[in-house]
């Protein structure tokens, strides 16, 4: 089953097509990688995935319900999201932060020390947000994605601001949603090398059109020693900047 489909999803400015025709299908409890350059129209098509900017054309399913200005409440409770730098009240403490989602979204108050273990962040929860460091804020900002539990998990950069270590861990709390928790989780990312390793099928969007969409595995084909960046840069004009 498709969690994500779209058809010809278009999102014009003025008259330049950001996003064009776009197709994209997100199988069910996979990890789905998205990536192409800068400009391409990444941020764009998630944040028509998850109502906060309207399609110009085209349509949206979302767990095989069309995505509408009628469905789209009930739609959004299966969805969590972090997109671009997490929001967070400085003069708070994460679970302080954390609480208040909680009560917004009328989850069980046990959700909050779940999603701070599993973001290793169980021990920071009482120090105040202005005392984190970049890379705490943004595992405290998927802290806040990972509250309801949702279904489908969408994340724009996670790795922002984490050094190595915290880049592979994480991988691989990414990597575990899907069995752990049933979720289907669709990564953005700029880290080719973190793609490769994490994401089970990839979409490569340019001009804001798609490239190539499929299995990972395939897109490599009988030549491992090819790098996800050499057969991006040949799908994509060569483009480098992500």
């Amino acid at each position: 089953m498709n969690i994500v489909k779209t058809h010809g999803l278009t999102k014009r400015y003025g008259e330049a097509d950001v996003v064009s025709g776009l197709d994209m299908e997100v199988a069910e409890g996979r990890v789905y990688g998205f990536i192409g350059p800068n400009g391409a129209g990444k941020s764009t098509t998630l944040k028509m995935l998850l109502g906060l900017a309207r399609p110009t054309a085209g349509e949206i399913e979302l767990f095989g319900k069309p995505f509408n200005s009628r469905t789209r409440a009930e739609i959004l409770k299966d969805i969590g999201s972090l997109i671009e730098a997490p929001s967070c009240y400085g003069h708070l403490t994460g679970e302080e932060n954390l609480e208040i989602l909680r009560v917004m979204l009328d989850l069980p108050r046990k959700n909050i020390d779940e999603a701070l273990s599993i973001v290793r962040l169980e021990n920071q929860r009482r120090k105040k947000v202005s005392a984190y460091s970049l890379g705490m804020k943004q595992r405290l900002g998927l802290a806040g994605a990972l509250l309801s539990f949702p279904k489908l998990l969408i994340l724009d950069e996670p790795t922002n601001g984490l050094d190595p270590a915290g880049i592979q861990e994480m991988r691989e709390l990414i990597r575990s949603l899907p069995e752990k928790y049933a979720m289907t989780v669709i990564v953005s990312s700029h880290l080719l090398s973190e793609v490769d390793r994490l994401a089970d099928d990839v979409g490569i969007i340019s001009d804001g059109r798609m490239k190539y969409q499929g299995p990972l595995d395939k897109l490599h084909g009988h030549d491992e020693s090819r790098s996800l960046e050499e057969i991006f840069l040949e799908l994509t004009g060569g483009r480098r900047s992500l």
